[in-house]
């Protein structure tokens, strides 16, 4: 049919996400990205925007991806906090030992590039990053912290997670950082108090 676009989109924004995510976005050109995806310069521009307009798509599809699963992962704090931190964990743990995606986190890597991307850019790469300490806090007020505990434990379990994907990227074998979040999931049981499902979960 004519106009018909002869590739699958969400193929090709997974294998330019998985090119920015491999290179960063400074060491990521448009040749690069054309060997990536199958398409040459001129379908990229039609298709996708230039380099930052197919970033900024690509940051988003990640950030929608694991965002997803580390709501579902939290979805049950309500009934047990230290379990549905522990299910967050493991969605971070998960992606490390996925030999299908590289090392590392996309937007972690991200954020540190923001003096080499545009203004524009930098901002939404940000204000992507920022949605996790939002998300962890909710969990926890609703697993029955204070405002307090509960904004603070989200910047530490946000910033070991974080630490998860740089931890990995250095060589850190897996019960190394399972080690790492049986600490700060500890702490957390014992800021919580063991109270009926948390107990259990702690023993796990």
């Amino acid at each position: 049919m004519a106009g018909k676009k002869q590739f699958d989109m969400d193929t090709v924004l997974d294998a330019a996400m998985i090119q920015f995510w491999r290179s960063g976005y400074a060491d990521t050109s448009l040749d690069d990205l054309s060997r990536a995806t199958g398409l040459n310069r001129s379908s990229i521009y039609s298709s996708l925007g230039d380099k930052d307009a197919l970033f900024l798509r690509c940051l988003d599809r990640y950030a929608t991806r694991y965002g997803d699963k580390f709501d579902a992962a939290l979805s049950g704090a309500a009934e047990d906090p230290v379990a549905a931190v522990r299910a967050f964990f493991d969605v971070t743990l998960g992606r490390i030992a996925d030999p299908a995606v590289p090392d590392g986190c996309l937007m972690a890597q991200s954020v540190m590039a923001s003096p080499a991307l545009s203004p524009s850019v930098a901002a939404h790469v940000k204000e992507l990053f920022a949605q996790q300490c939002p998300r962890l806090r909710v969990a926890l007020r609703a697993g029955g912290m204070s405002e307090e505990e509960a904004g603070d434990f989200a910047v530490h379990v946000a910033a070991v997670n974080q630490s998860l994907a740089v931890m990995g990227r250095s060589g850190s074998s897996p019960e190394q950082l399972r080690a790492i979040v049986g600490v700060t999931v500890d702490a957390l049981a014992r800021a919580l108090g063991p109270v009926g499902p948390r107990e259990s979960s702690l023993r796990e």
